[in-house]
């Protein structure tokens, strides 16, 4: 289930019970699974409880793999129901830790945007982009929110168009502009009488929940499996009926991009890979109460593993490291001759 369901069309509460459950059966998934139940909570109000979620994973003694985007998802929580306080000295926590995910800096930049704290908005943005856009020959995606962010709240203070602008214009790709988009004035066009003024806003306003809706989730991939050099090896010693699958790992990878190609050719969308681990592997076949050395269970577990949040999509970014963890970019790598 999608976290941005309205809520006449689910029940976030009980979604937020069953992906708890969920993160109890795989522990290694918990801080996805539990972000996701968090913001569940959150849209069915009961924000105290997400931050006793939020609390619980800042708490766990085996780390986390982002916790600044946890501080800062709590941040925007707690100010969203009357701890403004603590919420700013979380934010301002965030901002010292200069944290390399673009994801915990959106949070927090927005969560002082909404309360009209526009020039610490503005300043929260800038200090993300001039961290991790500076000598950046092409914006990751994840980065363009953050383009986009201070675009709008520049336009809201009145700010003229500088280079990190000029950027935000060359990835943004809607038919609709920037400018357009994020016009403070747009707001008096919603009470005009003009037809052709309404017309034209709600053109727009479609046009930015799309982009919004795509931003906010990718929804369900289709994920093809991936087994690492060492990871193969000691699943083939171990279940060598397997060999079958799996001539040589070389094979492997070539065989990942070619469906990978050929699902993308054909129309389908939002493609992505899941690595494997023997462990996790064998794990998943005994809750099947099957062998892992049953073939038909390796499609099975490349979905439980997307479902669970473990899908990287495909094709990575331009200058991105390549899926197969060779080290090298993509595009010097399996995206060759893409």
């Amino acid at each position: 289930m999608r976290p941005d369901t309205p809520a006449e069309n689910v029940d976030h509460t009980a979604e937020a019970a069953r992906l708890e459950r969920t993160a109890g059966l795989y522990p290694e998934d918990a801080e996805a699974l539990l972000l996701r139940a968090a913001a569940h909570l959150e849209l069915a109000g009961d924000r105290p409880t997400a931050t006793a979620l939020y609390d619980r994973l800042l708490s766990a003694t085996d780390g986390l793999e982002n916790p600044h985007l946890v501080r800062a998802l709590k941040a925007s929580n707690l100010w969203e129901y009357g701890h403004e306080a603590e919420a700013r000295a979380i934010i301002e926590g965030v901002r010292v830790a200069s944290p390399r995910d673009p994801a915990a800096w959106v949070i927090v930049a927005e969560a002082l945007e909404s309360h009209d704290e526009l020039e610490a908005a503005h300043d929260t943005f800038t200090e993300a982009v001039h961290l991790l856009l500076t000598d950046v020959p092409q914006p990751p995606q994840p980065t363009h929110p953050l383009l986009f962010g201070r675009h709008r709240v520049r336009r809201m203070l009145g700010k003229t168009h500088d280079e990190w602008d000029a950027l935000a214009d060359t990835v943004h790709s809607l038919p609709i502009t920037l400018d357009e988009l994020h016009d403070p004035k747009r707001v008096w066009s919603l009470g005009s009488e003009n037809p052709a003024e309404l017309e034209a806003e709600i053109l727009r306003l479609r046009a930015e929940l799309g982009a919004y809706r795509e931003a906010l989730s990718r929804p369900f991939p289709v994920a093809i499996l991936h087994w690492p050099a060492t990871e193969l090896t000691e699943l083939l010693e171990a279940y060598p009926t397997l060999a079958s699958e799996y001539p040589s790992h070389e094979t492997h990878l070539t065989t990942i991009e070619s469906a990978l190609r050929e699902l993308s050719s054909s129309g389908t969308p939002n493609l992505g890979i899941v690595t494997g681990t023997v462990p996790s592997y064998e794990a998943f076949a005994a809750s099947e109460l099957s062998s892992p050395s049953d073939a038909t269970l390796l499609p099975q577990y490349a979905t439980t593993l997307a479902a669970r949040g473990r899908a990287v999509p495909w094709p990575p970014q331009q200058g991105a490291p390549c899926w197969c963890g060779s080290g090298e970019t993509y595009g010097a790598c399996h995206g060759r001759t893409a």
